[in-house]
Order: C-alpha cells, then sequence, then structure tokens
C-alpha cells in the first residue's frame, strides 16, 4: 500500500502559525498524556517535544504516561479533561479508525480531536541477534512450515502492528500469530528473551536496538542509512510502504481558537532544526498535518485504512 503524504505549504503555513504578540497561552504548565508505556515511539517524540516547548514558551510540558488496551484507556478518558489548551494526548493512527470499528473500547472515533500529526514510522520486522532467521526468506519460510508457530510481538490490536502482521500474512498465504503489548517498550525484553520469534515494529525500534536485534525488512521508500544491507519490502516484490502516524489531539469541547493555538505551537515545535535531526536520524519522518488540514488528512487514512482492514478479515 503506498502511503499518502500531506505537506503543508511553507508560506501558508508560517502565517498562520503567527500568534498574536500579547497571546497569554499557555502561562502555565501544560500535560501532555502518552497513552502507551514509557519507552516506545511516542514517548521518546514527546520527550524531544518537551525540550523544545520548554525553551519556545517559557513554561513547562509533563509528559505523562497512560498505558493501557493499546492506547484506547487514554483515549476512552480524553474527554473528560478540561478543554483549555492545558491538557494534550498523542494519538496514533490506524488506531483510532480501527479500535471503535472493533467495538471493544469506549470511545469513538469522532469523540477525538487531533489538531495536529508530527511524525509517521515506518513498519519494520525486527528478530533478535540469535535468531534462526538471517533473512526475511527464512521467516517466511518457518512460517509456510509451521502455521502458527512464528510470532510477532506488537503494540496493541487494531494497531499498525496489528494491521502489518494480518498483512503479512495476507501477502505471504500463511498464519503468522500476533501478540499485542501495551506499547513498543514492553515488548522488547519478550523479542529479546526470545519469548516470540521477533517484532513488527517500527523502523525507529530497530535503530534502537541495533546489536541487540536486526531487522529482516523495513516498510520505507528506500534503505536506510543506518541498515544499507537491510531490505525493503519493495525490493522483495511487496508494494508495501506504511507504518504509524503520530500526533496530538486536546478534548472534543476545546473551542476552536485554542485548538488553533495548540495545533500551531506544536507545528511550531516540530520546526526545531536539533529536534528533526535527532528524531530524523533515528528513523522517524517528519510530517506537518495541521487543523486545517485535518478533515481531509483523516477521511483519505480512514478509507484506507478500513479498505484494508476488511481485505484483512477483520471487519465485515
Amino acid at each position: 500500500m503506498k502511503r499518502r503524504e500531506f505537506v503543508a505549504g511553507g508560506a501558508a503555513i508560517a502565517a498562520s502559525m503567527a500568534l498574536p504578540a500579547q497571546a497569554a497561552y499557555p502561562d502555565r504548565t501544560a500535560h501532555y498524556i502518552i497513552p502507551f508505556a514509557p519507552g516506545g515511539e511516542s514517548d521518546i517524540a514527546a520527550r524531544y517535544q518537551q525540550v523544545v516547548w520548554r525553551k519556545k514558551f517559557n513554561q513547562e510540558l509533563v509528559v505523562e504516561s497512560k498505558p493501557g488496551a493499546g492506547g484506547a484507556l487514554a483515549w476512552s478518558l480524553l474527554n473528560g479533561y478540561p478543554g483549555d489548551g492545558y491538557t494534550m494526548m498523542g494519538t496514533n493512527l490506524p488506531h483510532l479508525v480501527l479500535q471503535p470499528l472493533e467495538g471493544n473500547v469506549q470511545y469513538k472515533t469522532e469523540d477525538i480531536a487531533p489538531v495536529y500529526f508530527f511524525q509517521y514510522t515506518a513498519d519494520a520486522i525486527v528478530v533478535p541477534e540469535s535468531s534462526p532467521f538471517k533473512t526475511f526468506q527464512d521467516l517466511a519460510n518457518a512460517a509456510k512450515e509451521n502455521p502458527e508457530k512464528v510470532t510477532l510481538a506488537g503494540s496493541g490490536t487494531f494497531s499498525a502492528n496489528h494491521m502489518a502482521t494480518e498483512r503479512l500474512n495476507k501477502l505471504l498465504g500463511v498464519k503468522i500469530t500476533y501478540v499485542p503489548f501495551k506499547g513498543t517498550g514492553e515488548l522488547s525484553a519478550s523479542v529479546a528473551g526470545g519469548h516470540v520469534s521477533g517484532a513488527m515494529s517500527y523502523l525507529p525500534f530497530a535503530i534502537q536496538q541495533k546489536g541487540k536485534m536486526r531487522p529482516l525488512v523495513i516498510a520505507t521508500e528506500k534503505r536506510h542509512p543506518v541498515f544499507p544491507d537491510v531490505p525493503t519490502f519493495r525490493e522483495l516484490g511487496f508494494n508495501w510502504v506504511d507504518g504509524a502516524y503520530r500526533g496530538i489531539a486536546v478534548p472534543k469541547p476545546t473551542p476552536r481558537e485554542i485548538q488553533k493555538q495548540v495545533s500551531d505551537m506544536m507545528h511550531a515545535v516540530n520546526q526545531d532544526p536539533a529536534m528533526r535531526k535527532q528524531l530524523t536520524e533515528g528513523g522517524y519522518d517528519l510530517i506537518d498535518i495541521t487543523l486545517e488540514q485535518m478533515p481531509a488528512f483523516l477521511a483519505e487514512k480512514s478509507r484506507a485504512y478500513v479498505e484494508d482492514a476488511k481485505a484483512a478479515g477483520l471487519l465485515k
């Protein structure tokens, strides 16, 4: 599946993000809730953003983790917080679209008010250094010979990791067993300890675990410089450039003008050169989806996710 990107026009964004000189917001500590356990991609990105927020706005940004149900626990609580711009929550796609359709979560997609998407991370299959699977073909052969015996850990259900594993099953005509964890950080020990065959994770995870684990294949447009010997799915004959999108949401009752302020401020944070360099080198692709672009972006992504889920047999 080809990844669709939305990139904002520089001049238009520069004009829209300019805040009035007299604006008081933020004049106190803001809270940034991450719906996954510490140590995963969402948490790592938030820690970089926290530093830049302090530098740009001279206020604290407290990062808190509230893991559970693949992010669904936190998202179900979002609208219980004040809509004053001082509580933000990390968001993930395809989670926000697919979890409610599956029916076992306490929120609906329309309950969430995303104001900005800042990042994309490509899918990557990672195994321990001790794994007998030296190549992607080794893993594929084992999955064909031993149905359900090959296991891949991932973050949450009806998540990017879950969907990628189901897509892999469909492409290979096999049955690899998906093992969900609360977040990327929690699955590391299980993979390293050999409790699962590997992980359906992301490129940043592969980079962080270099030397302890190795990627077999990545879902990028081209090979990554950190792993020049690791092929892309496209090189192996699969039209697969995909992964997870991350952004920021606020409680839905938050007034539109405050939603725009949060969107503009997070956009300003995302332009910090030092942070962008660190994240890019770490395997993150930076994007800029602002509040104005949000309806079209979500509509297009939602259509694609629902089609994928139906094709994988996860939805009727």
